[in-house]
């Protein structure tokens, strides 16, 4: 398929509505809930990693420059790399309870551990 006629992520190719038009996701952004409201899970992971340790924080609702935020925050308090992907902030190592403690510290109060 050529580069001009791209699918979008729901799976549209072509449509024969002349007035049809994708909706952008980023019009659709959602604003961040606040701390006390986002429900958190935070779970260990070893699949499609070639057998590396990485730890899942995910359920967050909101802006990925929120979601950022959070992330790198997460990663200086494990003193680990990791990166934020697909509404998923994956730190790498075994420190579930060491996000849990600082997501419960910072208001975070429905995160729980999954998995």
């Amino acid at each position: 398929m050529s580069k001009k006629f791209k699918p979008d992520k729901s799976g549209f190719v072509f449509s024969t509505d002349p007035n049809f038009r994708f909706e952008d996701e980023e019009q659709q952004a959602q604003e961040t809930l606040p701390p006390a409201q986002q429900n958190l899970r935070v779970k260990l992971e070893t699949k499609h990693r070639a057998g590396k340790t990485v730890t899942l924080v995910y359920g967050f609702v909101g802006t990925d420059e929120d979601a950022e935020k959070l992330g790198k925050q997460l990663k200086n308090q494990c003193g680990s790399g990791g990166s934020v992907k697909d509404g998923e902030i994956i730190v790498q190592g075994d420190h579930r309870d060491k996000i849990v403690q600082y997501l419960l510290k910072n208001g975070y109060s429905k995160t729980k551990k999954a998995g």
